[in-house]
């Protein structure tokens, strides 16, 4: 097995997860890792995961955030035109 082969797997398995499933993982993984029990090699691998983790729930909250941003209530209550969450736009 290459090195390759195991970061594109994990690539894979990350697009698959859920905003809610990477986030348990990733507080899974912090919780390991603040305990301080997991031997050196395999803190390596677990902060790596983390990082990924961490990167794919902003890539998430980020979209989510525009879908959001799109959406403005006209006075009807129904959703039309878009507006932004920033203030200062």
């Amino acid at each position: 097995m290459t090195q390759s082969e195991p970061s594109t797997a994990s690539q894979a398995d990350l697009s698959a997860l859920s905003f809610e499933e990477a986030l348990k993982q990733l507080e899974t993984i912090v919780r390991e890792l603040e305990q301080g029990n997991v031997p050196l090699e395999r803190s390596i691998e677990m902060y790596e995961r983390g990082a990924q983790l961490r990167a794919h729930c902003d890539t998430l909250l980020r979209a989510a955030e525009a879908k959001v941003e799109k959406i403005q209530l006209g006075q009807d209550g129904s959703a039309s035109g878009t507006t932004s969450l920033d203030p200062d736009v």
